[in-house]
């Protein structure tokens, strides 16, 4: 029973492997098989794949419909801008040469995203044959302009493992209406014909009623001949009419140069109407003419026109676009020179800090210095007064005697100014000296006036009581600095 079980067992696991490894390709879809064999290729027909060691991908072989139209104007083999709006049939080649070449672009891939990568392509092929054609071949030959297309794009589309089965133009358009007035000259020139052709109808016409006038005026000539044939023959038969066919025939030969006249008249109006119409319609297509090369001088003096304006626009857009490098150029200059200015300024401000903490710190040591100075002056001012103050008068006498030699060289300053003194006889140098020694002696004096000492008693005991000499000599005092020459 359990091998019953496990053969069942064994069965269905066979019949779902065969179930999920199945696969049938529909006619518009190709299935390609690819694992550990060569792969494989299924097109409406069924087949096996190893699950887990094939993989199954799909490549549709519909036709696609792709619309290419150009983005923009394209300057044809005439520069004349144009547009081209065409639709390209395209699917994948039925070869399996080529389904494996498309495989390896559009594997798996939709109808819209293989229109997508192959639309430039198409549109680059357009733009090429556009570049190398005029614009009437392709206006008035599609046929040749498709062929061309197709023969460029087709290479390429080979290489994609594509086919294109038709290429067809839907429309032409150009910016300056090129079109339009090739249209208008071929009207113009089919206007012209149907007026030449009804000219010439007109012609034939007349020529026609001429001939006819012509032929039913000999047929009433031969029948007035034959009237007046049997009129004579009567006249002669029966000489009592002869009066009445002489009228007859009077009236006959009237009749036939009134009606001759008529006809004349009818013929030379005909004509004349035939030539005014041809005038006419030779008149309204020299006009019609002057129309279409006005048309196209326009057309021209527009085209150069917009160049130029094309031209100056390029032009001033350069200018423009220098000018602003110029400004961008000067206000980088301004803001390089405001920078360096503004680090100057920083670098004169923090010499300046520098100088003035310097200026500063050396006040500061000057207002020290002189501190330093002025508390040793008063220091040593201090210890001269406890110096005098222990030594008493001979510190007092000390400095008396040593001022009074400064005391006296600025009593005896002014003398300095005088050139050279000559003195004669005793008297006279005595009071010299003795103006002097009471100048000294009113200075030492007053000091002791106004301090309360009695300079003369400590001199004179500090000197031991004696004085200078009453007598001197003749002096004669002559500065250095002055010229001996001049006596006073």
């Amino acid at each position: 029973m359990e091998i019953i079980i496990g053969i069942a067992i064994l069965i269905a696991a066979i019949v779902a492997l065969m179930v999920a490894s199945y696969v049938k390709a529909p006619p518009d879809t190709a299935f390609i098989i690819s694992g550990y064999r060569k792969p494989r290729i299924l097109i409406g027909k069924a087949g096996f794949r190893i699950p887990f060691l094939e993989r199954l991908d799909k490549l549709s072989l519909k036709m696609f419909s792709v619309d290419v139209k150009t983005a923009d104007y394209v300057p044809n083999a005439e520069y004349i801008n144009i547009k081209v709006d065409a639709t390209v049939k395209i699917r994948i080649g039925q070869s399996e040469e080529m389904m494996i070449l498309a495989s390896k672009f559009f594997l798996n891939e939709n109808e819209n995203q293989i229109i997508a990568r192959v639309q430039d392509t198409l549109e680059g092929n357009m733009r090429e044959i556009v570049g190398q054609m005029r614009l009437e071949e392709m206006v008035t030959d599609r046929k040749a302009f498709s062929e061309r297309v197709q023969e460029n794009a087709i290479p390429d589309l080979e290489k994609m493992g594509l086919e294109m089965i038709s290429f067809n133009v839907q429309s032409f358009a150009d910016q300056n209406s090129v079109i339009e007035d090739l249209g208008i000259d071929n009207i113009s020139k089919i206007k012209k014909g149907a007026a030449i052709a009804k000219a010439q109808a007109d012609r034939d016409i007349a020529i026609s009623q001429a001939q006819a006038a012509k032929e039913a005026n000999d047929a009433k000539v031969q029948s007035q001949m034959e009237i007046a044939e049997k009129q004579t023959s009567l006249a002669i038969r029966q000489a009592e009419l002869k009066q009445q066919s002489d009228v007859k025939k009077a009236e006959a030969d009237a009749a036939y140069k009134i009606q001759e006249q008529e006809q004349r008249k009818t013929i030379e109006i005909t004509s004349a109407n035939a030539n005014i119409a041809k005038a006419e319609r030779e008149a309204e297509l020299k006009a019609r003419e002057v129309e279409v090369k006005k048309q196209s001088l326009d057309a021209e003096i527009r085209a150069k026109a917009d160049a130029e304006r094309y031209r100056q626009e390029q032009e001033a857009q350069a200018q423009l676009f220098k000018r602003q490098k110029e400004a961008e150029a000067k206000r980088y200059e301004q803001e390089q020179a405001a920078a360096a200015e503004m680090k100057i300024a920083e670098a004169a401000r923090f010499a300046r800090e520098q100088e003035a903490e310097g200026i500063a710190a050396v006040g500061k040591a000057e207002a020290e210095a002189i501190r330093a100075k002025a508390l040793a002056e008063a220091e040593g001012i201090d210890k001269k007064a406890e110096a005098m103050k222990k030594y008493g008068e001979a510190a007092v006498v000390e400095m008396i005697m040593a001022a009074l030699p400064e005391i006296a060289r600025n009593v005896a300053e002014p003398l300095s100014k005088v050139d050279k003194i000559t003195m004669y006889g005793e008297g006279n140098s005595a009071k010299l000296v003795g103006d002097i020694v009471n100048s000294t002696t009113q200075i030492t004096e007053g000091i002791s006036a106004g301090m309360g000492i009695d300079l003369k008693s400590l001199l004179m005991g500090a000197l031991g009581g004696k004085l200078a000499s009453d007598q001197a000599p003749q002096v004669v005092v002559v500065p250095q600095a002055q010229s001996n020459n001049d006596d006073q």
